[in-house]
């Protein structure tokens, strides 16, 4: 297992469409038990669940549980702050998007102004 402040030697995502929480915990160095507590501790993260509650994960969740392993194993977040954390980054995230898209129709405008007044 890699030690905690080693997650960029994480193996390489393979191009699946899904991943088995076997598959993930050797992705991510983190065992099921832990990936499964995640689940209850943050909201984004949610595999979908078939035939006996077996859990599969795609390529974003993966993503995710990286993210979290990170903020928690290196650099020293709580449950709770990481938690915090990723909501922020949602929210900031979603703020970016916005803003460029205000700025966009802005220009589209000012462009529809000048042929308007030609």
């Amino acid at each position: 297992m890699l030690e905690p402040s080693h997650n960029n030697e994480l193996p390489a995502i393979p191009g699946k469409r899904y991943f088995t929480i076997g598959e993930v915990s050797e992705l991510c160095a983190v065992k099921p038990h832990v990936l499964r507590y995640w689940e209850q501790e943050f909201p984004q993260l949610n595999p979908v669940k078939r035939r006996g509650n077996r859990r599969y994960y795609q390529h974003q969740d993966v993503l995710m549980i990286r993210q979290i392993r990170s903020l928690l194993y290196d650099q020293g977040f709580t449950i709770g702050g990481a938690r915090q954390r990723l909501v922020g980054d949602e929210k900031h995230d979603d703020a970016s998007e916005y803003r460029q898209l205000v700025r966009q129709m802005i220009l589209e405008l000012e462009q529809l102004l000048d042929v308007l007044r030609a």
